[in-house]
């Protein structure tokens, strides 16, 4: 039977890694496979501790030849590894996001000595935009990587709320954060007192989008923790930016009511989130039907000096890393679509593991890996 290659997304070295049964001499092999690859073998190492192997550039004659050459175990590609890096005081949404497994009857959500483990890029180079209340953008935990955009409705130039500062920090936070080295930029569209008009949501849309298209189409996400009813108008902004290449996610809602009622949660282009507990379950606040494609923490969670009910910011943080992570493991110009990035987060989502699930809702729990 032939031996299939195993192949990898992502940077690889262009080599090949072979492994020999053991009880095959690798060195019987060489002189028969120089043959068939018709040019010297480039070996960049053979082994006989670890296991009996080596790891060459091989061409496709050579490939050909080991596929079907008794004695050979396993052939792959030589994919590049990188480091992690883990968090032991961490808010306990981070670390759900980097568990299979429940975080244990015993955890409780206002402890801040969880761990969370994530790649070092972190969504760096990709630009968050907070569409809410404004953002505290001198607040340590945004590690200086928050600015101001845009405000619109004659606001304040400041977050006199607090929800918007709560969301960048769990999108972004060095310590609350999902992505904690993307950027953030504050889009206030919310008075201090939490509320907005629906004209002033869409012209900070609108302004989002312009940047997005000046800016060369750079990756960028967008989080909306805000809905109220059903507005065609949001709806048809939302679908704008994501046909434009925006990942947009947006909060289910908090009233316990199908998805479908609401805008710009509705919107089955975006990505809508639903709020799960420290217990694994559907929040009772929580929004479900159809329309929620996933859920993430979203009960009680600390950031940035606030605790708040919101779990998009956790998604919408994670498509900042996802997003870095898709390029650098496949190069700075492979850049996910809206579409790729929702169907990502479905494929490493948890399936099955939440209670209380409201029917006609999908069971998946985010996860980054």
């Amino acid at each position: 039977m032939s031996v299939q290659i195993e192949r990898y997304d992502g940077p690889k070295t262009g080599r090949y890694i072979v492994t020999f049964k053991d009880d095959v001499m690798g060195v019987n092999f060489y002189e028969p496979l120089a043959a068939a690859a018709n040019e010297p073998i480039r070996f960049a190492y053979q082994w006989d501790t670890v296991f009996n192997g080596f790891a060459a550039e091989l061409n496709e004659a050579a490939l050909n030849h080991l596929q079907n050459a008794p004695g050979v175990e396993s052939i792959s590609e030589d994919v590049i590894m990188h480091t992690f890096n883990t968090q032991t005081d961490a808010p306990w949404g981070l670390a759900r996001l980097s568990s299979k497994s429940s975080l244990g009857a015993d955890s409780k959500d206002s402890d801040l000595n969880f761990s969370y483990t994530y790649d070092s890029s972190a969504g760096a180079g990709v630009d968050v935009y907070v569409v809410d209340t404004g953002v505290r953008v001198s607040h340590a935990d945004l590690g200086g990587r928050a600015r101001w955009a845009n405000v619109f409705g004659g606001h304040a130039w400041q977050d006199g709320n607090g929800h918007g500062t709560h969301v960048a920090g769990t999108i972004a936070g060095e310590r609350y954060g999902v992505a904690k080295q993307a950027n953030i930029l504050a889009v206030k569209v919310l008075g201090d007192d939490g509320s907005g008009a629906t004209s002033d949501i869409i012209a900070g849309l609108n302004f989002v989008l312009s940047q997005f298209n000046a800016n060369g189409q750079r990756p960028t996400v967008v989080n909306m923790s805000l809905g109220g009813r059903a507005n065609v108008a949001l709806d048809k902004a939302v679908q704008a930016l994501v046909a434009a290449g925006v990942h947009v996610v947006l909060a289910a809602g908090n009233e316990s009511q199908d998805a479908r009622n609401v805008s710009p949660a509705r919107v089955k282009e975006a990505i809508t989130v639903g709020a799960s507990t420290i217990s694994d379950a559907q929040a009772s606040f929580s929004n479900f039907g159809s329309l929620v494609d996933l859920f993430a923490p979203g009960h009680n969670i600390i950031s940035c000096g606030f605790e708040s009910d919101t779990a998009s910011p956790h998604v919408a943080g994670l498509v900042a890393y996802l997003l870095k992570l898709n390029s650098k493991n496949n190069g700075e110009g492979n850049v996910l679509t809206p579409a790729a990035l929702a169907q990502r987060l479905k494929d490493l989502a948890l399936k099955g593991v939440l209670t209380s699930i409201t029917a006609g809702t999908g069971n998946l729990l985010a996860q980054n890996a």
